[in-house]
């Protein structure tokens, strides 16, 4: 019985550390680092947030394409060769976003980390 008290306990620990390292072939920076690359006009912007939350504040620059309908509309709207940097509210949206850009292929994938409650 002890034994799998411990299984338990060892998954529910991997789960919670697989969450937030980052996976592999995804970049993060910083709202700071952001600054300078939203320049570079051979990148694509994405926030992934509610069309709500990005009328109420968003970067010049950056497409709304909520989460929600990111794996529709990636393929149509995106390319896949250019570098894709996501932003959201927090950085847990644009992390999921990230991943499942990664899965559909997007060569070179941007986070940034803290989202717009960092962006100042």
């Amino acid at each position: 019985m002890e034994y799998i008290n411990y299984v338990v306990y060892a998954l529910v620990l991997f789960f919670i550390i697989k969450r937030f390292i980052p996976v592999k072939g995804i970049k993060n920076i910083s709202t700071t680092e952001l600054k300078t690359e939203i320049k570079d006009k051979s990148k694509q912007f994405v926030d992934v947030r509610t069309p709500a939350e990005f009328k109420g504040n968003n970067i010049k620059g950056f497409k709304n394409i909520p989460l929600h309908t990111l794996g529709k509309k990636a393929i149509n709207e995106l390319s896949l060769d250019k570098e894709v940097v996501v932003i959201c509210q927090s950085g847990m949206r644009s992390q999921k976003a990230s991943k499942m850009l990664k899965k559909l292929g997007f060569t070179s994938v941007t986070n940034v980390k803290g989202g717009m409650n960092a962006w100042r």
